[in-house]
């Protein structure tokens, strides 16, 4: 839990979630056959969700943050 105050663990973390979001907008987006299709409630959601997931994942460690 110390990470949560380390300045390098939010940036490095934050790249990640960003990351993850596009990547998670883009597959939703793209499961839809024609872009009038795309359900952007989904979308919304599911990108917040893969993001918030990440920052929990990222709680574990993270290999671009060096242990002090």
């Amino acid at each position: 839990m110390k990470n949560l105050l380390n300045p390098k663990w939010w940036a490095a973390a934050t790249v990640r979630a960003l990351k993850t979001a596009a990547q998670t907008a883009i597959a939703t987006i793209g499961s839809a056959a024609v872009i009038s299709a795309v359900d952007w409630r989904v979308v919304a959601s599911a990108t917040v969700l893969a993001a918030l997931l990440s920052y929990l994942t990222s709680i574990a460690g993270l290999p671009e943050v060096e242990e002090e």
